[in-house]
């Protein structure tokens, strides 16, 4: 798990994953694929085929907070990339691009009122609005403290959403020798803020069929909604999200190839959430696409939980679908 625990330690909000993508970039290269990078930062690494274009996606950015004020007494406010659970941010530590450490505040009174984003601030310990432009300016980004650590088969760290997607695709990829597909695994840019490297970068490689690789919550804690996906139970097969309904030949392929390998899976169906799948299959007159997934609890925290076992089966599950004749 090395690899993962290094693609963790990028800090990779969306729209600043330039270090995070010249380092996969240079993975990718070393497996010996084809690699580019397009305009809005995503990494297409292709390994030609004669066969149908296969694409695979997992996203490389992670949910942060972007600077939009600094007042007098030098208590930043801040936007968000992605989605954030607001009354869980409290108290949580941040760290900024410089390695400048904060912590998030609100204003109790205005909280009570009305708990969102603007009775929130940052505090890194300066006591006017120019001891903190010296360190923290208009524009700049931050992300979640949280430590990678490993206990038995789970694991607990910060940006495993969607870390563990790509770490899924360049075991894949170091597994897969020969393949009769037009392989193209992509690593997509500014997923939490809208699919964005997706659309792009599925319109470069206008794919026949696309499969996404990323988390989902798991329905293995008290109050959660009634789903066989749980911590320890295998991949997850997506049916619907709230961006795309799967493609039932992509479903059932998928399903076939962990039945006939022995890879625990379960059925995935959820009404919320998304992933880049949603944004391929609306690709040029439209892609065959479904995603994969890995249980998660806490998502969107600094300490999100997986197995390393349902990583396992993700993996050897996405393996036989790029050796798979589509």
């Amino acid at each position: 798990m090395d690899l993962l625990k290094k693609l963790t330690e990028f800090d990779a909000p969306s729209g600043k994953e330039t270090v995070l993508h010249s380092f996969i970039k240079g993975e990718a290269e070393k497996l010996g694929y084809e690699v580019t990078i397009d305009a809005l930062g995503s990494v297409i690494a292709h390994k030609k085929g004669n066969g149908k274009k296969l694409m695979l996606a997992a996203h490389t950015d992670e949910i942060g907070v972007i600077v939009n004020y600094i007042d007098e007494n030098g208590f930043i406010y801040f936007g968000r990339l992605g989605w954030l659970e607001q009354k869980e941010l409290h108290k949580r530590r941040v760290r900024f691009e410089n390695g400048t450490i904060g912590v998030i505040g609100v204003n109790e009174e205005r909280y009570e009122n009305k708990p969102d984003m603007t009775s929130m601030f940052i505090d890194i310990g300066a006591t006017n609005r120019e001891e903190a432009e010296k360190l923290v300016k208009m524009g700049d980004t931050a992300v979640f403290e949280g430590e990678f650590t490993v206990s038995g088969d789970t694991i607990v760290s910060r940006a495993l959403d969607d870390r563990v997607g790509c770490y899924v695709l360049l075991k894949a990829m170091a597994e897969v020798k020969d393949s009769k597909n037009d392989l193209y695994f992509v690593f997509t840019a500014q997923e939490e803020t809208g699919m964005r490297g997706a659309k792009s970068s599925a319109f470069t490689v206008m794919p026949d069929y696309g499969i996404a690789v990323d988390v989902t919550g798991a329905c293995d804690m008290p109050g959660a909604e009634k789903s066989d996906v749980k911590l320890g139970t295998g991949v997850a097969i997506s049916h619907k999200d709230a961006f795309i309904v799967s493609n039932r030949e992509v479903v059932k392929t998928l399903q076939n190839l962990a039945g006939e390998n022995g890879i625990p899976y379960t059925d995935n169906v959820k009404d919320g959430g998304g992933n880049d799948s949603g944004a391929i299959a609306l690709t040029g007159p439209g892609v065959k696409a479904g995603a994969i997934a890995i249980p998660l609890r806490y998502m969107h925290s600094p300490s999100e939980v997986i197995k390393k076992s349902d990583v396992d089966a993700c993996t050897k599950l996405l393996i036989e679908a790029c050796k798979h004749e589509w």
